[in-house]
């Protein structure tokens, strides 16, 4: 985890898109934020680039891969699960059943996009700030 490295947003729908962008930009963080509206895009991003992200922030129901398809691709990848970026899901709404899927691949959180914008702020600024306190594998040299 490179806690400098930018943010992966994998969103289909633009209007959460914008919201999103807005949200990033009024709580300024330095990290880039990078959006997809596929899994597999960003999957292919992530694969073939020396950029090391520092989160992975993915709602469900996408096209072409949902968000779980995509989270079992990450971790059974040996490269990019010791790199251990935190992948979380980020979602409209969901059931039981889909938050213990979330937990049974070894997501890192499950979120549900608040719907004012100042609750989307909070609960973007607690998710960046948990992930910058903490410690990963990856962040010590071999």
């Amino acid at each position: 985890m490179t806690k400098t490295g930018p943010i992966i947003v994998i969103e289909d729908d633009q209007d959460d898109q914008d919201i999103l962008e807005e949200t990033f930009r009024n709580l300024n963080y330095p990290n880039r934020i990078i959006f997809f509206k596929d899994g597999l895009e960003a999957l292919a991003f992530i694969e073939k680039t020396d950029i090391k992200p520092f989160l992975i922030l993915s709602d469900v129901n996408m096209p072409t891969i949902n968000g779980f398809e995509l989270r079992k691709l990450i971790y059974n990848n040996a490269e990019l699960s010791v790199r251990c970026i935190p992948y979380l899901f980020f979602t409209t709404g969901t059931n039981k059943q889909g938050v213990q899927d979330a937990y049974a691949m070894s997501a890192q959180g499950f979120f549900i996009k608040p719907n004012s914008m100042t609750a989307l702020e909070n609960t973007i600024r607690k998710i960046v700030e948990y992930w910058q306190e903490c410690h990963a594998p990856s962040q010590y040299a071999d």
